[in-house]
């Protein structure tokens, strides 16, 4: 066994406290003997719930050695109340001690920076590995069982039931629902997101018709009360009348038969899409990444695919699917559909001559014409959020998840962590607040003269009069609480930190097994070292005329089992999106590493 660098692990520190235990405070002496995972995810991140999702198979199998802490690290204010944290953390099944760190204390003990990111420490305290991004899991499994063995012989491995402690389920109706549909018949088809359900209610948004899946996370086909889905979101209605549902951890497109409740899939493998996947072709044999939101427009199920930050299309006649819009790239460039760039949209709605779109991560609301370009209404940047009425250049949103086309041509928005339902008109080019005092509303669909709102963290419906005049509010406007990183102008090198696992190599069967991409807002901040290549390190040149911007990391390796007898050894995938806050001053660092995987020296 190779011999591993170890750094003692900080304590791990937070003013939220401690979820999913009993008993207050919980500490590393006390996991002292246990493998521990530390988690610093957030919860707006689709790739930190991406990651949730890949350790559910390492927690089960090794609950009795490790220990896995999620260490909650907010981006957006909204993030920073704990109540939305314990909310957060039930929403998404979260099996394991969570610490609310609102003010980033952990994160930057550990010199962490990039959502999500991975640490794993020995049963003796010691960091022995970190890794950001997705497509770790195997990586870590296989550590943990070289830990396993290591600590067992000498007699430092502690075995036994770990700290989680699981909260009591709640008797209500609807658990964290996330969008609604009104159907033909008068009543409401809502995804009961927590409860991997879909619920059919009456026209007064209370009253239960009948429940769509078992209610256990998985993915089957077939009759109502036997098919199974995984954090269902996004409702369409399709012309044959059936519904098109966007299953959002299954990865996949499901159909519903209204008329028998009969459950098929029409697109997607129940696999995550990774950078080298098909891009496009037979639905059912092309993989989704994370779709949020589906929408019917020019004939196509167009797809919020939040997980690779495009959107992708669903073509019902030939039955494909492909790609229509974005790089894959995370940020807010308008222009043509394959340049653009989204963050993670999430809520989709259709009128005859415009796609509009929640943007989630960087509070935009934009929108697709005919041809396929995409624009900008509200919104600037990942970085720069809050609650701002006026005129849309200048007004802010916070991390929005749906979008509702009116009769008038305007649009609401439901403005997810403002808990508000905000509006903009584009004759006027104006956005105001219809409504507050809504708790984290996800979706808004219109029935006659009122709109129901999906208040997702109140577990209901409420429906609204759509108000005439609009509510004033007090401008607050925000930045990420995330420090810049102060470096030199002039040149700096970047350095990717990226280390094969044990018993793997890089890929280089193809070529070059790796890719950098890099650019920064604004762009002037680069003057040289803007672009793709395929080599983890760079040296870019800074402009001196821009004090401070952010640099956009995009970095991808591929590494494959280490074994010349076999012919076809399994490879994976490792990649990370990174946005570096920096600010130039004399004497600032001129080198800057990020790790993809390893420790950085």
């Amino acid at each position: 066994m190779a011999k591993r660098v170890r750094v003692r692990a900080p304590e791990l520190t937070g003013k939220g406290g401690w979820i999913n235990t009993v008993g207050g405070q919980l500490g590393l002496t006390e996991l002292r003997g246990r493998i521990v995972i530390v988690d610093f995810w957030t919860f707006c991140c689709v790739n930190c719930l991406h990651v949730l999702d890949e350790l559910r198979e390492l927690e089960e199998k090794h609950r009795d050695t490790v220990v896995i802490i999620g260490v909650h690290s907010p981006k957006f204010v909204h993030e920073a109340e704990h109540q939305a944290v314990v909310d957060a953390v039930e929403r998404y099944g979260v099996e394991h001690p969570v610490l609310d760190d609102p003010e980033l204390a952990t994160w930057k003990q550990y010199a962490v920076r990039a959502w999500p990111t991975l640490v794993v420490i020995d049963p003796e305290g010691y960091v022995v590995a970190q890794h950001a991004g997705e497509g770790h899991a195997h990586a870590i499994a296989r550590l943990v069982e070289e830990l396993e063995a290591e600590h067992a012989a000498k007699g430092t491995l502690r075995r036994g039931d770990g700290p989680y402690v699981a909260p009591e389920p709640e008797p209500t109706t609807l658990r964290f629902p996330g969008k609604a549909l009104a159907l033909p018949s008068g009543n409401l088809l809502v995804s009961d997101t927590t409860r991997h359900q879909l619920v059919e209610l009456e026209g007064d948004g209370e009253s239960v018709v009948r429940r769509i899946g078992s209610g256990v996370r998985g993915f089957v086909d077939g009759a109502a009360e036997e098919a199974g889905f995984s954090e269902p979101q996004g409702l369409a209605l399709l012309d044959d009348g059936s519904v098109v549902v966007a299953d959002t951890v299954n990865h996949a497109l499901r159909r519903l038969d209204l008329a028998t409740g009969e459950v098929s899939t029409l697109a997607g493998t129940g696999r995550q899409w990774w950078q080298g996947s098909p891009t496009s072709g037979p639905a059912r044999e092309v993989d989704l990444s994370s779709p949020w939101d589906v929408a019917l427009f020019g004939g196509k199920v167009w797809i919020a695919m939040a997980g690779v930050h495009q959107l992708w299309a669903y073509d019902p006649e030939g039955a494909t699917v492909g790609v229509a819009a974005g790089t894959t790239n995370e940020g807010l460039v308008d222009g043509p559909g394959a340049e653009a760039w989204f963050a993670q949209p999430s809520g989709l709605a259709a009128t005859a001559d415009r796609l509009w779109l929640a943007d989630s991560e960087t509070s935009a609301l934009r929108w697709v014409d005919l041809d396929g370009s995409v624009h900008t209404a509200v919104g600037t940047g990942l970085f720069d959020f809050g609650h701002r009425d006026g005129a849309a250049e200048q007004a802010l949103l916070q991390h929005p998840l749906g979008v509702t086309a009116l009769p008038d041509g305007s649009v609401a928005v439901s403005d997810t962590y403002n808990h508000a339902l905000r509006r903009y008109d584009p004759a006027t080019g104006e956005v105001t607040t219809l409504a507050t005092d809504l708790r984290e509303p996800s979706d808004a669909v219109l029935v006659g003269d009122d709109i129901v709102v999906v208040e997702s963290a109140r577990h209901r419906l409420t429906r609204l009069r759509l108000p005439e005049e609009a509510v004033r509010v007090e401008s607050v406007a925000h930045r990420t609480q995330r420090a810049a990183t102060e470096v030199a102008s002039g040149g700096l090198r970047l350095d990717v930190v990226f280390q094969a696992p044990t018993g793997q190599k890089l890929d280089t069967r193809y070529g070059p097994s790796t890719r950098l991409l890099v650019s920064s807002t604004p762009p002037e901040l680069l003057l040289t070292g803007e672009g793709a290549g395929t080599d983890l390190f760079r040296v870019l040149e800074l402009n001196p005329a821009v004090t401070e911007g952010v640099l956009h990391v995009s970095a991808m390796a591929a590494s494959c089992d280490d074994d010349p007898a076999n012919e076809y050894p399994a490879c994976h995938v490792h990649q990370q999106d990174w946005g570096v806050p920096v600010r130039l001053t004399e004497g600032g660092t001129d080198r800057l590493p990020l790790v993809l995987a390893g420790m950085a020296d």
